[in-house]
């Protein structure tokens, strides 16, 4: 199993996620509250500006203060990194 650190020393599974978006269009903030009143949501930002909503294949939504294509390029590391394994086998 392969974490992304989502900034602050928070991490996420990697194979759990399912889009990483930004937090600015009028869709992604009804989605946000729509799992905050739900019980949905989770929060790692640590009290930060918003910069990437993550949705996850159990329709948990987490804020992340990272930028999507940071979070993004690390989950593609993270990638590379298994197919790296998989070939020193």
């Amino acid at each position: 199993m392969q974490f992304i650190n989502i900034g602050y020393g928070n991490m996420v599974s990697a194979g759990r996620i399912v889009a990483i978006v930004s937090p600015d269009a009028a869709p992604v903030k009804r989605m946000v509250q729509s799992a905050k009143e739900n019980g949905m949501l989770i929060d790692a930002s640590c009290g930060r500006k918003t910069k990437a909503v993550i949705v996850t294949d159990s329709d948990h939504i987490i804020l992340s203060a990272v930028q999507p294509e940071t979070v993004a390029h690390r989950a593609a590391g993270s990638d590379n990194n298994e197919e790296e394994t998989v070939n020193e086998l």
